[in-house]
Formats: C-alpha cells, sequence, structure tokens
C-alpha cells in the first residue's frame, strides 16, 4: 500500500486546485480506513488499535477495565465516520476481504446488546461519573441521523429493542459540561425517532441549556472558544436540525440556525488559501473535524457558502494530513498534528482518538447533484485581497483572524484565555507555521516568556507576605525557568489597533505587578507590535517568533539583518522564512535551537528577543518588534524588512493616557497607540 494517500487521475477540469471530486473523496476514505483494517484480521475480531508507550494517552497500565472497553467502543465509532458514509454510497463495500456493513452490523450489535460477551459497561454498573461511552454514543447517533440507511433497518425488530435499551441508558445518563449536551441530545432525538420513549423534559432540557451557551459571532461559551463550536455545535446542531429538530422542536432549531448562519459568515477565514488547518485549541489530533463545517452547511436552508470555495478549501485540508507519511503512526492518524507529539495531546485521547477527524465526509451523504460536487473550485476571496492582509474581528469570543494575502496563510488571534495552555495562550496561530511546546529556558515560540528575578521569588517567599503577613505557596522553584502568560483578555480594536493584555501572573501572587500590555498592527505579512511592559519587579523576558522545523534535519538559515534604527534576524528553511525586527525595548536579538518542541520536526530554530531588567522597580517600557513570515524563498528585500518610516514614544498622550506611541508606516500610514483606560476594556 502506499505510504500515505495520492489523487489519482486528478480532475484539473472541476477542481483545478486541488483535483479532488467526490471520486476521490470516496477513493481517500477507502485508503484511509483499509490502513486502519490491517489491525483487524478476521471479521470475528474487534477493532483496536495498538496502545502507545509512554503516552498520556489511555488506557493507561492499571487502568480498570471500562477504560479498555472505551478505547474499544471509541475504535469502533470513530471508524465509523469513514465506514458509515462509504456504506451510504456504496452498500456492498468490502475492504480487506471484509464487508463493512456486516463488519459494522456485528460489532455494534454485540457492544450494545446486554449480556453479549462484548457489551458494554451500563452506567449503573460503574461509579456515578461521566464517561467517554456518552460521547461515542452521541457520535454515532449524529451518523445515523444523517445517513439512517447504514445500520438500523438491517437489524430485526428484537435486535434493535435490545440496542435501543444500551443508547437509552446512555442517553439519559449525566452528561458535562456544555458541548457534551449535545451527545445525549443526538442520542435522544434517535431514539424518540425510531418510537422510543424517552424523557422529553430532559431532551428539551438539554436544547435550552446548548442554546444558552451562544456567546455571539456564531461562537458558543467553552473553557477558551475553540473549534468545538464548529465542529460539533455547528455540525452536530445542523444534523439534528435536519433530521429531527425541525419536525420536533422548530422553534429550538430556528435559534440554532440563526447562530450557524452568523458563523459562516466568517468560517473560511479560519482556513488558509490552499484550506490548511489552524494547529489551535485543544483536542488538536482531531484536526480535520473543522472542515466538516463545508459540507454541513449545504444541511442548512440558507446554504451560506460559496460551494466551489468550500470544497477547495475542505479538499485542501484533506491533503494537508493524508498526503504526508508522518501522519500516519501504526497506520491510524497519528496523536499530534503531524507526527506523534505529546504535547498536542490530551489525557482523554486514545489511538482511536482521531478518527473523529473525518466528519468532513459526511459530505458523502450530500446528493451527486450537490452544489458542493458540481460547482467548479475556486479560491473565494482570495485573489482579491491581492498581497494586502484582512483582519475580522469577533468581539464576542474575542477572536481575531488575519489572512495573509502575500503569504496565503491565515491567523487565529486568541483573546479569551483563562488559563497557561498553550493549546491558547499563544500571541498568534498560523495555518502554515504551526505551534511549539514551551521551552522552559526561555524563547518560546509566539509568546512572551518570563522568569522572575525578584530576590524574594528566589527565596520562596511571596512578595504579598509583607502586606498581609499571610504567605502564598510561592515555591522558590519558580524562578528558576521561564514561564508564560496565565491568561489572556481582550481589550478591543480601536483606530485600528488590536488590544490585549497578558497577565503574566494571577493574584493573589500580585497579578497587577505582571501585565503585558499588547498592542498590534497587522502589516501585510507580518503585525507590528508595540507593547507597553508593565512587570513591575526584576525580570527575564524573551518573545519568540514562529519556530521553523529542520526537516530532514535541515538547520535553518540565519541572516543578521540589524542596522542603526534597528536589530534584525532572518531565518529560511525550504519553503518558509521569518524575520524578527526589534526597534525599542529590547537588549538583544538571537536565535535558538530547540529539540522536541515543534510540530513538524525533533529541531527547530526560533527567532526571538531578549531583555533583563534588574531594577528593584523597573520602568513602565515599550517594546517595539516587527514579526515577519514569507511562504517562498525569495529573498528578504531591504523594503520588506522596513515596514515603520517612523515612530515616537510618547511619556503622555493628547488622551491623557501614559506611555504610548505614534507611528508612521512606510506606506505612510500613521497609527496612535494609546493604552488609555485598558484595563477597563478587558474581558476574558
Amino acid at each position: 500500500m502506499k505510504p500515505c494517500y495520492r489523487v489519482e487521475e486528478p480532475d484539473y477540469r472541476l477542481s483545478p486546485m486541488t483535483g479532488m471530486t467526490r471520486r476521490h473523496y470516496i477513493d481517500c476514505a477507502k485508503y484511509i480506513l483499509e490502513r486502519a483494517f490491517r489491525h483487524v484480521k478476521s471479521p470475528d475480531q474487534p477493532i483496536l488499535f495498538p496502545t502507545i508507550p509512554g503516552s498520556k494517552s489511555y488506557p493507561q497500565p492499571g487502568a480498570p477495565p471500562w477504560r479498555t472497553r472505551s478505547h474499544e467502543f471509541e475504535a469502533l465509532e470513530r471508524t465509523f465516520n469513514l465506514a458509515g458514509p462509504l456504506i451510504h454510497v456504496e452498500p456492498e463495500i468490502t475492504l480487506c476481504g471484509i464487508k463493512l456493513r456486516d463488519y459494522y452490523l456485528r460489532h455494534f450489535l454485540g457492544a450494545l446488546t446486554p449480556g453479549h460477551p462484548n457489551s458494554l459497561p451500563l452506567p449503573e454498573e460503574l461509579p456515578d461519573a461521566t464517561y467517554q461511552f456518552t460521547c461515542e454514543f452521541g457520535g454515532w447517533a449524529k451518523t445515523l441521523l444523517l445517513m439512517p440507511d447504514v445500520l438500523w433497518p438491517h437489524w430485526t425488530r428484537q435486535q434493535q429493542d435490545d440496542i435501543a435499551l444500551t443508547i437509552s441508558k446512555w442517553a439519559h445518563h449525566r452528561t458535562t459540561q456544555n458541548n457534551w449536551r449535545l451527545f445525549n441530545i443526538c442520542a435522544l432525538s434517535w431514539l424518540k425517532l425510531k418510537g422510543y420513549a424517552i424523557d422529553d423534559e430532559l431532551l428539551k432540557s438539554h436544547l435550552l441549556w446548548v442554546a444558552s451557551y451562544h456567546a455571539g459571532n456564531g461562537w458558543y461559551l467553552e473553557q477558551s472558544y475553540n473549534y468545538y463550536t464548529i465542529s460539533l455545535f455547528v455540525v452536530y446542531g445542523t444534523i439534528w436540525n435536519r433530521a429531527f429538530g425541525d419536525t420536533h422542536y422548530p422553534e429550538i432549531a430556528a435559534v440554532l440556525e440563526r447562530s450557524f448562519d452568523e458563523l459562516f459568515k466568517t468560517y473560511p477565514n479560519f482556513f488558509g488559501r490552499d484550506g490548511f488547518i489552524n494547529m489551535w485549541a485543544r483536542s488538536i489530533c482531531y484536526r480535520l473535524w473543522i472542515s466538516g463545517g463545508f459540507p454541513a452547511s449545504f444541511l442548512l436552508r440558507s446554504k451560506p457558502l460559496d460551494p466551489g470555495w468550500a470544497r477547495r478549501l475542505c479538499s485542501g485540508s484533506l491533503l494537508q494530513f493524508t498526503t504526508r507519511e508522518d501522519f500516519f503512526v501504526n497506520d491510524i492518524p497519528s496523536l499530534g498534528f503531524y507526527g506523534h507529539r505529546e504535547f498536542a495531546i490530551q489525557n482523554y485521547s486514545c489511538p482511536a482518538s482521531p478518527f473523529i477527524m473525518f466528519l468532513p465526509f459526511i459530505a458523502l451523504a450530500l446528493p451527486e447533484d450537490s452544489p458542493f460536487w458540481i460547482a467548479t473550485e475556486n479560491d473565494g476571496t482570495w485573489p482579491e485581497l491581492g498581497r494586502r492582509s484582512r483582519r475580522t474581528v469577533l468581539e464576542k469570543p474575542g477572536l481575531t483572524l488575519v489572512n495573509h494575502g502575500s503569504t496565503g496563510t491565515s491567523e487565529i488571534v486568541s483573546g479569551k484565555v483563562y488559563d497557561d495552555d498553550h493549546n491558547y495562550s499563544k500571541l498568534v496561530f498560523n495555518t502554515h507555521f504551526p505551534w511549539e511546546d514551551h521551552n522552559p529556558q526561555g524563547g518560546t515560540a509566539q509568546e512572551y516568556s518570563f522568569r522572575s528575578l525578584d530576590p524574594r521569588d528566589l527565596r520562596g517567599v511571596d512578595i504579598n507576605f509583607y502586606l498581609t503577613g499571610r504567605a502564598v505557596d510561592n515555591a522558590a522553584s519558580k524562578g528558576a525557568g521561564f514561564s508564560t502568560a496565565q491568561s489572556i483578555l481582550f481589550n478591543g480594536v480601536r483606530d485600528n489597533v488590536l488590544y490585549r493584555q497578558l497577565l503574566m501572573r494571577k493574584p493573589p501572587n500580585n497579578g497587577v505587578g505582571y501585565i503585558i500590555d499588547l498592542a498590534e498592527i497587522t502589516i501585510p505579512g507580518g503585525v507590528i507590535r508595540v507593547d507597553r511592559c508593565r512587570l513591575a519587579f526584576e525580570h527575564e523576558l524573551t518573545l519568540g517568533h514562529y519556530g521553523l522545523p529542520h526537516v530532514g534535519g535541515r538547520e535553518a538559515v540565519v541572516r543578521d539583518v540589524g542596522n542603526a534604527a534597528r536589530k534584525g534576524l532572518t531565518a529560511a528553511i525550504p519553503g518558509r522564512q521569518v524575520a524578527f525586527l526589534a526597534y525599542s525595548g529590547w537588549d538583544t536579538v538571537r536565535a535558538q535551537a530547540h529539540r522536541g518542541f515543534n510540530a513538524e520536526a525533533e529541531e527547530s530554530t526560533v527567532l526571538g528577543a531578549y531583555r533583563k531588567r534588574t531594577a528593584p522597580n523597573p520602568a513602565l517600557e515599550l517594546m517595539v518588534s516587527v514579526l515577519l513570515h514569507k511562504t517562498d524563498d525569495a529573498p528578504w528585500g531591504e523594503e520588506e524588512l522596513s515596514p515603520i518610516r517612523d515612530f515616537q514614544v510618547l511619556d503622555v498622550l493628547p488622551s491623557g493616557s501614559v506611555l504610548g506611541a505614534t507611528l508612521t508606516l512606510a506606506d505612510g500610514t500613521a497609527y496612535v497607540v494609546d493604552f488609555k483606560d485598558v484595563d477597563g476594556y478587558k474581558a476574558c
């Protein structure tokens, strides 16, 4: 078998960018599922994938038996995201000598029939808690709601009744957080659709809860805003609307649909011109699942997307991963973004978890004459962008989207982040420069990284002790390594300048003395940062650029581009380059070699800036820098490296604010960076 997927006989008439048509989606699904079925030696054997030694993924050695059963059921249900659509379009399909419909009929029946040797535990057999089974039942029910023909009619009535009993137990069981309610909603709705009794008040309650989570701009509340809005609220919710909600809960379905329409106004802006997905937020090993929004949009009444652009982006995102050999580990999608990376996964993931990423294959449930399939691929709004950069601000979730016409990349700038989770806490995330893990030695990519030099910290005595007489946990080891922001606050956009704040420490550890005020000006291929440092105690500080992976072991080429106006470095690998220019507030710029932090390679290069302040009461300072990126090999021109014609730091601005700046860019555009009342605008 080929080491990765290749588009065979591409159709560049219908799909001039990717060559992919409906036939290729079928081929791609077969390729991925056939690799997975290498782990199935006979129709009797449940599909189960090898665990990763030393990984934090589950099941861990010594875990209770239900964790292994959960792993098995997750493999069965999540591979059905490929098998279900394939059975729908080719009912007699056979892979690896196994007829898919018969296989999934047999193993779902065994898993869901009480008393069967392979049956799942029921909630009453386990301690009262929430379990992964709920998630998988919701995912399975979502597929059945969309494609009811693939399994259910092929069981006898008695088999259906036995299965319904298990579904009902888990559908009525307690759930957790917000997005999980959709799992219970889908499972309960499937039961009612098939004539089984459910707790209608519970279903209605879940629906009202879900509707209550809408925060605005089509986005739904999570711990921090993330892709779950797209992949669960929008994709699952749209399927539920069409299969059940329109008939049984039309008012609530209409409320949800309005929010989905709102999200799709900016949805394509999350993707690079070539369809690349951004490595952002938790559950990143699910990667492609956000592309499920493209076919789901054609289930909405409004049909909000250009179909040729939608398929172009959806296909491009598929090819981003499936055409890479390092994407597959043990013949299945890795636990990571490209290859396996522990820092990119959570402990609720198992080797089967990434198969939820194949939500885009719900496209095969669309009719063959759907606009999604028959429209000619196009690049949407990218051509009109030219070499300019476009910034879209979603005030309610605090997200800023940037599309760079000069590089074809798209960026996500998070603005409401509650904790120091690097899945969210980067200053910016880029589709073509996946994020790196935190480096405790400083220089973390796309983050401000801070180390206290306060002698009280170094002694392990909390600085608040002298004010309150009460010590707070503050081990001396805290000062040994660099740490990153504990939260990001969104402060809005004024006069085309985006304002945010970093809290490097939260109260009770004197959070007011650990603030960096961020001001960002979007420019073609990058950003100008005019950040105000309000670190009130002795410290070291670093700011890193995007990491450049050493693909194939080839190191990045680093060049000094400093001059009288700035300190500066560039770094280049084939097809990608970055430049870091420091104008004010930094002691030096440097290139660091990192090992074990990058998503694409074991080693990487990160350009960045460094400063050290040892005065007991450091001055308020502006840190002015420019971070640029390119997706070609053309040498940097001095014009590219000189986006600022002039800037002036002002102690007092006309507004009455202190320590801001005026800037004139090379194209003559003028900006005023004014932090007036910035603390009063904070939102998280």
